[in-house]
């Protein structure tokens, strides 16, 4: 067994546990509200949720084909390979794919430790820019495609990124105005319960929709190294079993459920009402299906919480808590960088071991490390099934910076 496959199969297993840190980072974005309104009890939400994210994986590859070829420069400008990313085998690629993941995935622990709502695709997209500026510099990121059109990283990922909270939180007010209008004079309890019953669908077209744009995300990394060992050859399809594994790991991780991230979206930015829980939901699917249709990787995180953020503006008399929203704006706001860092410093601690096997090696033993400690930290305050609906200004059960 070649070197390059050794670490193709480090690849595989980290962009996998990334896959599953995404399923149990986001299931916020399309129960929280939910599980906060009594539609759904936390158990059964988690686990709706990670059977449609199943299903949703495997709707789309469009996502995915931006994570192969919008992030890191495989391609020379006449579309031939660069040669200087399959030397050895692609063992070179392979390691900044591999950090690349450590930085998304060591972002992605640490901001669930303290129930901060980031961007699980922007913590992959950040670790893989900074490794490959680290190791092959700045002309080794794809930053605007091949300058014909806006696309690479500013069109696909970064404008995206600027938007969508945007369009969703405005969706959403509206949606919520228009509800509370429409219903207004109409017994509380009758527009409880038949808003439960309608939060129950629109949760979970989110939880479908998240699957179609989130799981693609780690199926593009795996082609990427596929690519970089020479086991693919085609950037512009994902072979089945890539789907199928990726499909496999998000809906794990969703079922897991993160609960402290749970907490956070559905008890601390507003008190949140079934009406106002269908429209955010409501508005947060359209907005992830039209992106994931035409291939834009935003952040559902972005999407959800902006939504959220709507349907309290949008509610007459709701209070929404700015704080907390801040908080959150700050964590999306070093996402990239701080997830870039990671990954650069990785590769560079992978180079100065000589690269190839033995630094793949110490930088996957590094992120185990790190797993363990953020794991065995988070049991200090734990939140459950059992109190993640707790009044949100109950100390003991807060996640650590919430």
């Amino acid at each position: 067994m070649t070197t390059a496959t050794v670490i193709l199969i480090l690849v595989v297993v980290v962009a996998l546990a990334f896959d599953f840190t995404n399923g149990f980072h986001d299931t916020a974005n399309a129960m929280a509200t939910s599980i906060a309104t009594g539609a759904l009890t936390p158990k059964v939400a988690v686990a709706l949720s990670g059977a449609l994210n199943l299903v949703g994986a495997f709707l789309s590859v469009e996502v995915a084909l931006t994570v192969t070829n919008a992030v890191i420069k495989i391609q020379n400008s006449d579309g031939t390979p660069k040669p200087e990313l399959l030397d050895g085998g692609g063992s070179d690629l392979l390691l900044i794919v591999l950090a690349g993941l450590i930085g998304g995935i060591t972002w992605n622990l640490l901001t669930w430790l303290l129930g901060l709502p980031s961007s699980s695709s922007h913590a992959l997209f950040g670790g893989l820019i900074g490794a490959a500026l680290a190791g092959l510099g700045t002309s080794g990121v794809n930053w605007n495609g091949d300058g014909s059109k806006i696309d690479g990283v500013v069109g696909k990922v970064i404008l995206p990124a600027l938007m969508s909270p945007i369009i969703a939180g405005v969706v959403a007010a509206v949606g919520t105005w228009l509800v509370y209008r429409i219903t207004a004079g109409v017994a509380q309890r009758f527009t409880e319960n038949g808003f439960r019953w309608g939060q129950i669908g629109s949760a979970s077209l989110v939880s479908l929709a998240h699957g179609t744009n989130d799981a693609q995300k780690t199926m593009g990394v795996i082609t990427l190294g596929l690519i970089a060992s020479g086991h693919w050859t085609d950037p512009e399809n994902i072979p089945f079993w890539v789907k199928a594994a990726c499909a496999i790991a998000i809906a794990s991780g969703t079922y897991l459920g993160g609960w402290r991230i749970i907490r956070t979206l559905g008890k601390g930015l507003v008190e949140i009402a079934s009406p106002q829980g269908m429209a955010a939901e409501g508005a947060s699917g359209a907005v992830i299906l039209i992106s994931s249709h035409l291939g834009l990787a935003l952040s559902t995180t972005h999407v959800a919480t902006g939504s959220i953020l709507g349907s309290g503006v949008g509610k007459p008399g709701a209070t929404v808590r700015w704080r907390v929203a801040g908080r959150m704006v700050a964590a999306w706001l070093i996402t990239l960088p701080a997830a870039g860092l990671v990954g650069a410093i990785t590769w560079y601690v992978a180079d100065l071991l000589g690269g190839g096997l033995l630094g793949a090696i110490v930088i996957t033993a590094f992120l185990a490390a790190a797993a363990a400690s953020m794991y065995l930290h988070s049991k200090k305050t734990p939140i459950h099934p059992g109190n993640v609906n707790d009044e949100w200004d109950t100390p003991a059960q807060q996640p650590t910076a919430a």
